[in-house]
């Protein structure tokens, strides 16, 4: 290797934050060229991350630095929310550990994984979810996670709750939801104001509303609901539930 590349390469390995992923794009319009990059690995200095991204060799990465890249590389509008933010900040009933869980990640629709990162045998299952749930992009709820040598973006409780309720109870269960809220006893309400102004699914308001009303949390008492547009008819949470009238929602008679 000549002595500009290994000038290159020891500026770029100095530069390197321990456990993040680098893409191949990325590196290119830093001047790494294809044929430099594959003299990296070819050397033994970077190791594929699937077709599209490298990390150092002998690094141990795993899935924060490949979000790492998606955010801070290639810019892409995705980031860590519902359960899986809840489980970061340390409120939600269980630490997941090894591949027994599943991170949910959060984007606008039609934002898609690269293929590197989809395919990769990350130790949790990757699920993306994407939706309009706020009427904008709605650049606030959110918070940063710090990870070592780098950082990444993550949903605020106040957002990831409103989050996990939309996948009720089409994929997350009305339960969990009623254990997630008890304990979120801590929401910020001027923050909790803003995003329920801002969502846009009638279900996920009245569901938030009633769950943190049974929770009887202090802060629901600075919510303003007359602010919101909640819609007409009744929604239908679980079938044979009970009805609550305040809301028009139909709940399992367990939780009432």
């Amino acid at each position: 290797m000549g002595r500009e590349n290994g000038s290159k390469l020891n500026q770029l390995l100095a530069n390197w934050p321990a456990h993040a992923i680098f893409t191949c794009s990325w590196l290119f319009g830093e001047g790494f060229g294809y044929d430099l990059l594959a003299k990296y690995r070819n050397s033994g200095w970077l190791k594929p991350i699937g077709h599209g991204a490298v990390a150092r060799a002998g690094d141990h990465v795993d899935w924060t630095g490949g979000l790492y890249a998606l955010q801070i590389q290639l810019k892409l509008p995705i980031y860590v929310g519902g359960k899986s933010a809840l489980l970061l900040k340390g409120l939600a009933h269980f630490i997941p550990h090894g591949k027994g869980w599943e991170l949910t990640l959060y984007a606008p629709p039609k934002t898609k994984l690269p293929t590197w990162f989809r395919n990769y045998d990350w130790e949790p299952k990757v699920r993306l979810v994407t939706s309009h749930l706020f009427a904008i992009e709605l650049n606030t709820g959110f918070s940063t996670q710090e990870q070592g040598a780098f950082s990444f973006q993550i949903s605020a409780p106040e957002r990831a709750i409103l989050e996990f309720l939309l996948l009720v109870p089409q994929e997350e269960s009305f339960e969990e939801a009623k254990l997630l809220m008890e304990g979120l006893t801590t929401l910020r309400p001027k923050l909790v104001q803003e995003l329920l102004e801002a969502c846009r699914s009638v279900k996920v308001k009245r569901l938030f509303l009633f769950l943190a009303e049974e929770c009887n949390h202090s802060w629901m008492k600075k919510i303003d609901a007359a602010k919101l547009k909640l819609g007409r008819g009744k929604r239908v949470i679980q079938k044979d539930g009970i009805f609550n009238m305040k809301y028009g929602i139909t709940v399992p008679k367990v939780i009432t």
